[in-house]
């Protein structure tokens, strides 16, 4: 099977989660036999061609725009051209999957010009993101998701939460919706042995402070104010030995602010972005990781603490509770909650042998429920079926 992927974020361009999942789960159904090209967005050094894992990717260059909705305007134009010069070259296709709104004009008009079935992964909603569509820019993305959604033959979503929500803000129908998880490699996220520990912890925290930590965007969505909101409790049970360490790039005044009338500013690390092997190093002396989000889908974040071997403590927003089972692989707390959260936080530093418990149990579940070769073969069944059902009309 010949499958023509666009996505607006590929390695190593990592703007959120999708860069990680179409990294990990095309290299796995390259190996079930499939040719996947994948169209994208130009980075830095990277080449325009590659071979990547058995993915042939293809970036394009896109010119700036007046504002981020003009650059997304030309991105596609310059994905819809590039597009249909594959599949007027390399034809024929059997499936075009397209990755999330930013995408969605090159991918249906490549869909109705080559009559080529459409599959689409929606990775996130807007109306999700701000409970509600409340302006014109959400109204717009809104749209571009509607249209999308309409267009796909078949739509991918990562969690029953998801499902929900593309039934309910998409006006899907349900047995049009597919659910399959995201996943990780544990391998890439082996405890670190290979460094000085006590001198890299020494840079976060003091030897008797226990490291609490986050690791994302520095969005309202993602809930690090509340995390905040629950240290001066943590910090007091505690005794002050712990810190809280806030790892990712985006805006982080308002939360510099917060830390400091909250009185915790010597007990908080704002880190900025962190690359991966930096990162690796530091979930190898962490003690907890803290996801108090407002709005998660999924959370693949959560994964990747389960392969660091990290306890983790989450709000109970979205597909979190399907992904983080509560008291079993961590801890699920109240959303928008701080007081909660303190208590989940608690939990996990004061009791040694429940938090290796949950790491234990965390780490079997990745193989069982997130293993990406299993979640291809699940994908490749979906792809199956629209191919199938191709066939069987005149379009």
């Amino acid at each position: 099977m010949k499958i023509l992927v666009l996505s607006w974020e590929f390695p190593p361009r990592i703007v959120g989660g999708i860069a990680r999942h179409v990294g990990e789960l095309y290299p796995e159904l390259v190996k079930l036999g499939h040719e996947v090209h994948m169209v994208t967005v130009e980075f830095g050094h990277a080449p325009m061609y590659e071979l990547f894992e058995g993915i042939h990717v293809h970036r394009v260059p896109v010119a700036w725009g007046n504002d981020f909705f003009h650059w997304v305007a030309n991105m596609n134009e310059s994905m819809g051209s590039h597009g249909a010069k594959l599949i007027l070259e390399e034809e024929p296709f059997d499936l075009i999957h397209a990755h999330d709104w930013l995408v969605a004009d090159a991918a249906i008009a490549l869909k109705h010009n080559f009559k080529i079935p459409l599959i689409a992964t929606i990775h996130a909603t807007e109306h999700g993101r701000y409970n509600g569509i409340y302006t014109e820019e959400q109204r717009y993305i809104n749209g571009k998701e509607q249209l999308l959604a309409y267009d796909a033959w078949r739509i991918i979503v990562c969690t029953d939460y998801m499902r929900r929500e593309v039934e309910r803000a998409l006006a899907s129908p349900w047995d049009k919706i597919d659910v399959i998880y995201n996943g990780i490699r544990p391998e890439k996220k082996h405890r670190r042995q290979d460094f000085d520990y006590w001198h890299f912890r020494r840079q976060y925290a003091d030897d008797d402070e226990k490291i609490v930590y986050y690791v994302g965007r520095m969005t309202y969505e993602k809930g690090v104010s509340v995390m905040l909101n629950a240290a001066p409790k943590v910090l007091w049970e505690m005794g002050g030995r712990a810190k809280f360490v806030l790892v990712g790039g985006g805006n982080t005044e308002a939360l510099k602010r917060q830390a400091w009338d909250l009185g915790i500013w010597h007990k908080c690390y704002f880190t900025g972005f962190m690359y991966d092997d930096f990162l690796d190093k530091f979930q190898a002396v962490a003690d907890c990781a803290v996801f108090p989000s407002l709005y998660e889908p999924f959370g693949i974040v959560a994964l990747e603490s389960f392969a660091a071997r990290v306890p983790v403590v989450v709000s109970d927003t979205g597909g979190f509770p399907e992904v983080v089972q509560h008291t079993k692989t961590g801890v699920v707390t109240w959303t928008n909650n701080s007081d909660s959260l303190a208590w989940g936080i608690l939990e996990v530093l004061k009791n040694p042998g429940y938090r290796q418990w949950l790491v234990d149990n965390a780490y079997e579940d990745l193989d069982r429920r997130f293993n990406w070769s299993k979640l291809a073969r699940q994908t490749q069944a979906v792809y199956q079926q629209v191919v199938r059902e191709r066939s069987q009309i005149s379009w």
